[in-house]
């Protein structure tokens, strides 16, 4: 064996290892916004453990804003952590058990929820209910884009692999 074949093997097996276990370590995870009736992703966001988009609405009857917080775990969980009213709506309130109601200004909230959701159907509103989802200041409007279609919200840890070819190339349903 020559000497720039030994180098070329063990630079071949550095990179191999290097890709293993890149494949292998946790990278973060992905939130996925699909539509039931499996179409392309409507959204797809790179998150952190713990990071938190919300979801922005107006209710149905009471054409009040809401604002939804949810966070992440490790495994790819959703937990809802806050919910955010501009007045007491129809339907809205507190779940006994889950969180504390405070009041900021015109603003009834429930914090500290930390409720596992799960992944979560949704069936998107109509232009006007504007279901949005917020998300490192960026803002995608779910109504402006399937308006009454019921999308899944679901999570999956990504590899540290996946994650650099998705910072690389990323998704074109990423903002």
């Amino acid at each position: 064996m020559t000497q720039q074949y030994r180098l070329f093997l063990t630079a071949s097996g550095l990179v191999i290892a290097i890709l293993i276990i890149a494949g292998i370590l946790p990278g973060g995870l992905e939130l996925r916004v699909v539509p039931v009736k499996g179409k392309a992703p409507l959204l797809v966001l790179p998150m952190q453990v713990e990071e938190r988009f919300t979801l922005h609405y107006y209710h149905s009857v009471e054409d009040a804003p809401i604002w939804e917080v949810h966070s992440l775990d490790e495994l790819g969980r959703i937990y809802i952590e806050e919910e955010r009213y501009v007045k007491f709506g129809a339907g809205m309130g507190k779940m006994p058990g889950v969180g504390r109601m405070v009041r900021r200004g015109v603003f009834e909230i429930i914090e500290d929820m930390h409720a596992p959701t799960g992944d979560f159907v949704l069936r998107i509103g109509s232009p006007g209910v504007d279901h949005t989802v917020l998300w490192r200041n960026t803002i995608t409007n779910l109504s402006a884009i399937a308006p009454h279609k019921a999308v899944q919200f679901s999570a999956r840890p990504v590899s540290r692999l996946y994650q650099f070819w998705r910072f690389l190339f990323p998704h074109p349903a990423t903002p």
